[in-house]
């Protein structure tokens, strides 16, 4: 039995938010610079080059790379053989998120009541995504969400009886409809089968992938492939000014699900994907 203190959590959980909101992964910082160079509009390549200008001045001032920093969502995997000493876990996390957000600067964002709309004030509570695995590691993945790009997202209760074009034409539709709203090019999480929340769960992990990694199943790989190439025929390009590139990536992620159902969500990224993983 490994002991571990709940203060190397909040910690980490500090130093995890504030990362991810000022530092995007290099893949997706190489596939944004990728993009730039093959897009063919004129005015798409102006845009491109404000996004990357953005990144740079963003890691030369220290600042986030987006003024909306998000709902903090964390997944933790926790190691059956770990116990935790030193308080409560989630009242750590918490305390790193706010620790993160007042100190860090960045904008706190959460309202204690959907309806009465008071903030917190310090970003909490934060969103916490805990799963028990083997071993005596914890992991822990802060996925910051902007909701210019979460309220773009969908969720369909499909049949058994639906196929592969069932499945593509609603991911088509989704980022069809978003538009310009969620900030493009977008990355684009597919969360396919468990049942209704577990799908959507399914896609915001699927968001958490790196940009550069297809799904390990070739068929999913195929699939993440050929609705890549179908969004960017869609000509809504980059901030909305069209051109070949609406989105940079598509990440799927699948689960067991009933006989009677097929769950399919769709979890949209702004071009500012951001997530950052730590192991302990």
């Amino acid at each position: 039995m490994r002991e571990i203190d709940v203060k190397i959590i909040k910690e980490a959980v500090c130093k995890l938010f504030i990362e991810a909101n000022h530092k995007l992964p290099c893949s997706l910082v190489e596939t944004i610079k990728s993009f730039s160079h093959t897009e063919k509009s004129p005015v798409a390549r102006g845009v491109f080059s404000d996004m990357i200008e953005n990144l740079k001045a963003a890691e030369e001032l220290d600042i986030p790379i987006c003024q909306d920093t998000g709902m903090a969502v964390l997944f933790i995997e926790i190691g059956q053989n770990v116990h935790f000493i030193g308080g409560s876990l989630y009242e750590a996390i918490n305390e790193g998120v706010a620790r993160a957000y007042t100190e860090g600067f960045m904008r706190c964002s959460i309202v204690a009541d959907p309806l009465k709309r008071e903030n917190t004030r310090s970003n909490t509570p934060a969103l916490i995504h805990t799963s028990i695995v083997d071993g005596e590691n914890v992991r822990l993945t802060a996925a910051p969400k902007g909701f210019g790009s979460e309220n773009m997202s969908k969720l369909k209760m499909l049949t058994p009886s639906a196929n592969e074009d069932d499945i593509v034409n609603f991911v088509l539709e989704t980022v069809k409809t978003a538009g310009s709203n969620p900030c493009p090019p977008i990355v684009v999480g597919v969360g396919i089968g468990s049942d209704f929340e577990g799908a959507a769960i399914l896609s915001k992990k699927a968001l958490c992938r790196d940009v550069s990694e297809r799904n390990a199943d070739s068929f999913y790989a195929d699939l993440e492939n050929r609705m890549l190439l179908e969004i960017n025929k869609l000509n809504i390009g980059p901030q909305g000014f069209g051109g070949n590139c609406t989105a940079l990536a598509v990440n799927i992620e699948t689960g067991p699900t009933h006989i009677a159902g097929l769950p399919v969500a769709v979890n949209i990224g702004c071009h500012v994907t951001r997530h950052s993983s730590v192991l302990i």
